[in-house]
């Protein structure tokens, strides 16, 4: 009859141990570098916020979504027709030729807002006074308004009447207000 005496050596479990943990940190280096430089996109949320044909119709609500997911990622919806409703929106700091179709976006049980929109350019701009409410349609750009901006060169537009729907409410994920004011 044979007895086996099974000695545990401490240090070469450690070895073992200490090997696997930096191969499995090597394998995951290497996976996230891969997605990274591969230039993983996240194709749901693009989907999920416009469709992808010729025109695309945006409504009270989806506006926020679309609206954060142009600004976050211009260049995937660069040259992307759009068409949408809102009122006309003017800063001081604007060019004659542009304007912000805004919509008002609820933020509290209070119905307290805050102006959101996209700015536009057009050559006849001034004809629209502030707060007509239009329809427009446009092309997405790449733009500078203190810094990337996407800019939607209007085609189409015309003056409409104020919708049933003129709140827009928060993107479905959480929204984190950019003033303090409120």
């Amino acid at each position: 009859m044979f007895i086996f005496n099974f000695k545990v050596n401490g240090s070469k479990i450690f070895k073992y141990f200490f090997t696997g943990i930096v191969l499995l940190i090597i394998g995951i280096l290497i996976f996230v570098s891969i997605k990274l430089f591969l230039g993983a996109k996240n194709e749901k949320n693009i989907s999920s916020c416009m469709p992808q044909n010729s025109i695309s119709k945006i409504s009270s609500k989806n506006y926020t979504n679309v609206l954060k997911a142009v600004h976050e990622n211009i260049d995937n919806y660069v040259g992307m027709r759009i068409n949408f409703t809102g009122y006309v929106y003017r800063v001081l700091d604007l060019t004659d030729t542009q304007f912000i179709l805004a919509r008002d976006m609820i933020i509290s049980s209070d119905f307290q807002y805050v102006i959101v929109g996209f700015l536009c350019e057009l050559d006849n701009a001034k004809d629209f006074k502030d707060e007509t409410w239009v329809e427009l349609t446009g092309e997405i750009t790449k733009g500078d308004y203190h810094g990337d901006m996407p800019i939607i060169k209007v085609t189409e537009i015309k003056a409409v009447d104020k919708p049933n729907e003129e709140y827009v409410y928060p993107p479905d994920e959480s929204y984190i207000p950019t003033s303090d004011i409120l």
